[in-house]
């Protein structure tokens, strides 16, 4: 073995970093292929409409339009592999503003754009999905973000809070 094949590999391995992993963190990439395996219903390594839709189905929403769905693959280049999602994500999230970012994802959960969401319906979606939060986690969440008396959690104070810290005006 020579010397030099260390350095090829090293050099190789630069290279490879040039693609759309490198601008995840190692974190990030596992969490987007969380989402992409709860989206990919069929598990056939691909999101088509019968994934998109099953997806909203398992959010409560089931009138989704077709043609809500057709725009949404209409944004991919081809066929929606994990490589692909990554990229449109990574697309989307470049210079995008955190606060929007995060505000973005509450809201597939808020087709109303009411800006709440139930108590129990977080609960259920952070105790049920993907990177499950424990009882626990749930109680610390809601004792640093209390719903108010009817079950309701203003997100977008909590994106405010999340992105900005504490209100200026709290002592």
């Amino acid at each position: 073995m020579s010397p030099q094949s260390p350095k090829k590999a090293k050099k190789r391995a630069e290279g490879a970093n040039s693609n759309v992993f490198s601008m995840f963190e190692q974190a990030q990439i596992q969490e987007f292929k969380e989402a992409f395996t709860i989206m990919d219903q069929n598990r056939d390594g691909f999101i088509d409409k019968s994934d998109l839709r099953d997806t909203f189905a398992a959010l409560g929403r089931v009138n989704v339009k077709q043609e809500e769905i057709d725009e949404m693959l209409k944004e991919a280049p081809g066929p929606v592999n994990f490589t692909v999602f990554l990229t449109m994500f990574g697309e989307k999230l470049k210079g995008a503003d955190p606060e929007e970012t995060i505000l973005n994802a509450f809201k597939v959960f808020d087709p109303e754009a009411t800006g709440i969401l139930k108590k129990d319906y977080v609960t259920d979606m952070l105790t049920t999905q993907a990177d499950r939060f424990s009882p626990e986690e749930m109680e610390q969440m809601f004792l640093a973000f209390p719903p108010d008396v009817a079950g309701n959690l203003d997100y977008k104070n909590l994106v405010y809070i999340i992105t900005h810290g504490e209100d200026k005006d709290q002592e």
